[in-house]
């Protein structure tokens, strides 16, 4: 049970521990998640606005759903409201929405303004208007109006301002123009980090998660000498030592080779889990981090704890607009490694490593059942009803927090319902089953179904999970690069999913939609990226960099990628992040005599992760050393692969398809003129020093903005705004990415940088192809 001082904090936290946070939005449905402290029925209602959002109209419709208890004080739903037949909602209107939370052992109800205060915590604001209400926009008939945000890899404890909350201000720039405020935020990976993890992070995430389960997990450890399984408490596993156990008994691989800081605080409980989350989207529940001296003697781990403790209070202090941007935009999510831990699933070595170890097994599955409850009921609401097996997850997760984790039949229960492996009984180790020449991990026919797809008149947005549908290749060492989707996958995923579209009209630009692919990991990255990881590979050290992550590590996966799109599709925009930087490619495909399609990648990356390396790439210094060329491919269908000139192929066969890939250059940096980040971004504290540091800054050579002009990518924290315009031009359309950063000229200053692209093949490039010889 929590100790007092721990009950002392649950009860001083408001009702609402995290969100409202607005999901899957329709013109027939919408769903809104939240995380409460005591059971509520919780009851969701749709109203109609006037005056551009300023005044609250009449109900639309509405609907209440009980909460699940994920702990004695932790209570999560997503409840969605469907509208009447033949009054669904449409795109030119402002919406809003509110909550009341009905108490299931009382008669109390209270108001959304009255779950988020708290007696010692700041009143917390919802709305951009004068009402207390969110509101929302769905996506407009025109694609030219259409508004999306994306962006990935959010560490609390990385380095540099957290770059979420600038969605604060691209709401409230438009917030009353339902047409040019955004419409849609996709975050594609690494939403928490379940590894290097800050020790103060830690430190509050055992403790609320011990609080709001209200019972200590008990984690197996490993075997003693007579073969006894040995239990720990994640409070008896500190912060700052907990890499031994990760690497040995866990076999995470985070900590390899020769990373110990990475796993030394790594997550391992369940109710370490749901507290990160609940950490990195509302301030409610984090308390006052004490400082190094009260909790070490030694001043190197004080000055450690200090500096991480900064970080994380910078990052705690700009999560009001986090929380109310979350409330007034539909929110898409999909899964990355650091969801889980870094490395998951990479290949099959590390599926073996780890899967086949109680502790690793167990992390595992405590990351997917948080990952569920928190982000994957709001994306998919329709898998979590009764009779789905969402909703006979959620009952199993009632049943193994009412049993203080002692009900080993809804342990097993949980494990199938998020599709962890069946394991071997004799070898303990995890099963695969063939598809193709290809093996993947063996799981229950009812797993939920991670990816998912969502629609609007304008487009479509195919969110992949590249992480649990992996083909390991069955005839090579478990180290070897997987297809980051198996041949059955394809089909699942991509297959029956791009279909023709029957709403398309015939003198649309884009027929049917413009369709958008979210890869949580880069299709093409910069092609240093792709040198390292050709010799990693040859060095067997495959943890060191990721190998096995990216798509073009194994040509035929990439190869059958972009012929399952290019045969449905003939313009593509992918979405991705993941390598920690911003940028645009535009790819040009031509099969045969068919006419050339066009893929166009826009990476956003990260919101708060910010390194050495990146920090170098974003500069000049990338373009003078290493700059980005022109690449091209030719490939063949049966079997998919594909090869990069000027190598030669292999095959006698002459190619069936080339493309060529292009990087869309990084235009000069421009001032947004709706925000003021030296009003909200500093901690008061830090004001004045930031200011005073403008004086200064001018002699900084590598800070200018000048040498900040790097051509191709933004290596600094970064949320990129997607846009599009029709071109002058034979109607084609033009791709607008506006990647937002604050400059080290002026450390307080919000600055973006344009990516601009039309959607549109660009021919010329293929025509070295046609001269050159051999393939």
């Amino acid at each position: 049970m929590p100790n007092p001082p721990d009950c002392e904090w649950l009860a001083s936290l408001p009702l609402v521990l995290a969100g409202p946070i607005l999901q899957r939005v329709e013109t027939e449905t919408v769903t809104v998640w939240v995380a409460l402290k005591q059971s509520c029925r919780v009851m969701l209602t749709i109203y109609s606005t006037a005056d551009r959002g300023q005044t609250i109209g009449e109900p639309l419709f509405r609907n209440s759903q009980q909460t699940v208890a994920l702990g004695q004080s932790l209570h999560v739903v997503a409840v969605s409201a469907i509208a009447p037949a033949g009054r669904p909602l449409t795109s030119d209107a402002l919406y809003a929405y509110d909550l009341s939370f009905h108490e299931t052992y009382s008669l109390a109800v209270h108001t959304l303004p009255q779950g988020l205060v708290a007696a010692d915590r700041p009143a917390i604001n919802l709305s951009y208007f004068d009402h207390p209400l969110p509101t929302f926009a769905l996506p407009p008939q025109d694609v030219a109006d259409l508004r999306l945000v994306h962006g990935s890899c959010r560490k609390p404890g990385g380095e540099g301002f957290d770059a979420l909350p600038v969605l604060d201000s691209l709401i409230a720039d438009a917030a009353d123009q339902p047409c040019h405020r955004p419409h849609q935020l996709l975050l594609t990976g690494d939403q928490i980090y379940a590894d290097d993890v800050a020790d103060p992070l830690l430190w509050v995430a055992t403790r609320l998660g011990d609080a709001l389960l209200g019972w200590e997990e008990q984690l197996p450890i490993g075997l003693d000498r007579l073969g006894q399984m040995i239990y720990q408490t994640p409070r008896s596993l500190p912060p700052g030592e907990r890499s031994t156990v990760a690497t040995d008994q866990a076999g995470l691989t985070a900590g390899l080779p020769r990373q110990p800081k990475k796993s030394n605080s790594h997550l391992f409980g369940l109710g370490e889990f749901y507290a990160a989350y609940l950490l990195g989207w509302s301030p409610a529940c984090w308390p006052t981090l004490p400082p190094g001296r009260i909790l070490y003697q030694e001043p190197k781990l004080i000055r450690q704890w200090d500096a991480d403790v900064r970080k994380l209070r910078q990052f705690i202090h700009t999560l009001g607009k986090v929380q109310r941007s979350l409330a007034n935009i539909p929110v898409y999510t999909i899964f990355d490694d650091h969801d889980v831990s870094d490395d998951w699933n990479l290949n099959r070595a590390w599926c073996l490593r780890v899967l086949g170890r109680p502790l690793g097994q167990r992390i595992v599955q405590n990351a997917l059942l948080a990952y569920a409850t928190f982000q994957a009921w709001g994306n998919t609401p329709e898998q979590f009803t009764a009779g789905q097996p969402g909703g006979a997850l959620l009952a199993a997760a009632q049943d193994w927090a009412a049993s203080a984790g002692s009900n080993v039949q809804a342990y097993g229960a949980v494990g199938r319902y998020v599709g962890m492996p069946a394991t071997d009984a004799q070898t303990r180790q995890p099963k695969f089953v063939r598809c193709g020449q290809t093996l993947v991990l063996d799981r229950h026919p009812d797993a939920l179904t991670w990816h998912y797809t969502i629609r609007s008149p304008c487009h479509e947005i195919i969110l992949l999970d590249t992480r649990t549908w992996r083909g390991y290749p069955a005839d090579q060492p478990p180290p070897a690069p997987p297809m980051l989707l198996c041949p059955e996958a394809y089909e699942q995923q991509l297959g029956q999913t791009l279909q023709p579209d029957s709403a398309a009209s015939g003198d649309s630009i884009l027929s049917p939609r413009l369709t958008f692919v979210v890869a949580p990991t880069n299709v093409f990255g910069l092609n240093v990226i792709d040198w390292v990881h050709e010799i990693q590979l040859r060095r067997r050290r495959v943890f060191a960099s990721d190998v096995g992550d990216a798509w073009n590590i194994h040509s035929p996966a990439l190869a059958q990628l972009l012929q399952y799109l290019f045969d449905r599709r003939q313009q593509v925009v992918v979405l991705s992040g993941d390598i920690h930087y911003s940028a645009a490619v535009r790819l040009t495909y031509q099969s045969g005599s068919s006419p050339p399609a066009v893929l166009v990648q826009l990476t956003a990356s990260a919101f708060k992760n910010e390194e050495t390396l990146t920090r170098l790439i974003h500069t000049r210094l990338k373009s003078w050393l290493l700059p980005e060329r022109v690449r091209r491919w030719r490939g063949w269908r049966q079997p998919p692969d594909m090869v990069e000139l000027p190598r030669k192929g292999d095959r006698a066969t002459p190619p069936d398809w080339r493309c060529a890939l292009e990087w869309i250059p990084r235009q000069p940096v421009c001032y947004p003129s709706f925000s003021k980040p030296n009003d909200w971004l500093p901690l008061p504290e830090r004001r004045n020093e930031l200011l005073r540091s403008r004086w200064y800054q001018p002699l900084l050579f590598w800070l200018s903005r000048w040498f900040q002009s790097g051509r191709e990518v933004v290596g600094l924290n970064n949320i990129a705004l997607v846009q599009f315009r029709a071109a002058s031009r034979d109607r084609a359309l033009s791709v607008v990415q506006d990647v937002y950063w604050f400059s080290p000229w002026r450390p307080i200053q919000l600055v973006y940088s344009r990516y601009e692209g039309e959607i549109k093949p660009n021919s010329a490039q293929l025509e070295p192809l046609d001269k050159a010889k051999g393939g």
